[in-house]
């Protein structure tokens, strides 16, 4: 890894962002603000290797401007697994110029992308209001977690980018968000078999960082490998489940 995490959680803890002027403190509204500020502090210590996911792809395209076409600009990356969590689609790949730029997407892999000597440092960014309860957040897709497996075991691709969460907790004192604790977690370093897929919200990998274990010892090839299995096993528990319930009881009036 390349941000040391200790550090970073020693330098947020107890920092303060104002409160959005618009908007309801929770989701994406209320962690914008720590997001950003989470990013500028890193921005600070690797100023030449930190972006925003969008920012990478377009300095990554406007570096090579005679690079023309969704495939001639795929083929910059030289990392299948990587070009698969991070471009965009095919058509707005295509259609990119410096005078039509990627903008930020929600969706996007990484809040934070720090990359340096061909290493891929995702870091997404979780934030919680620890004033009330609630679920665990959507972490990542089930299946595109699944996909991203298979690549690095198809492609031999398990030690060139990692993917690292950074939770912010924090409790609103008069008009400012107050960083109380923080968290970090690799994905990688987690028990991939206790990964809680929510099938009913679009099928996402849901948990709180401060609460994902930690104790994974294994290479990231027996990781993909037990991820997929777990996943597979679900899955079909998951179809046996739906057949069982919706079609079934409805067959006999099938002609």
């Amino acid at each position: 890894m390349i941000v040391d995490y200790k550090k970073l959680c020693k330098t947020i803890k107890g920092t303060s962002v104002p409160k959005p002027l618009s908007g309801t403190l929770s989701g994406h509204a209320a962690g914008e603000p720590f997001d950003k500020y989470v990013y500028s502090e890193i921005k600070k210590k690797f100023p030449k290797y930190t972006f925003r996911q969008y920012e990478y792809l377009n300095d990554l395209f406007s570096k090579n401007p005679d690079v023309i076409g969704v495939e001639a600009r795929q083929a910059l990356f030289n990392s299948p697994t990587v070009l698969f969590l991070l471009s965009r689609g095919k058509n707005a790949t295509d259609k990119w110029s410096i005078e039509n730029p990627f903008d930020e997407k929600q969706n996007d892999t990484a809040d934070i992308l720090v990359v340096k000597d061909k290493f891929y440092e995702l870091i997404d960014i979780k934030t919680r209001n620890i004033s009330k309860s609630a679920q665990p957040p959507n972490i990542i897709s089930a299946y595109k977690l699944a996909q991203l497996c298979a690549k690095m075991i198809d492609n031999k691709e398990f030690y060139n980018f990692t993917i690292n969460y950074f939770e912010i907790d924090w409790k609103l004192e008069n008009d400012n968000l107050i960083c109380k604790d923080t968290h970090f977690a690799c994905l990688f370093n987690s028990n991939p078999t206790d990964l809680y897929i929510n099938w009913a919200a679009a099928m996402q990998i849901q948990f709180h960082v401060c609460d994902l274990d930690q104790a994974f010892k294994g290479t990231r090839e027996q990781w993909a490998k037990l991820y997929l299995k777990h996943f597979v096993t679900q899955a079909k528990k998951r179809a046996d489940d739906m057949i069982t319930k919706f079609v079934k009881p409805f067959e006999k009036y099938i002609e």
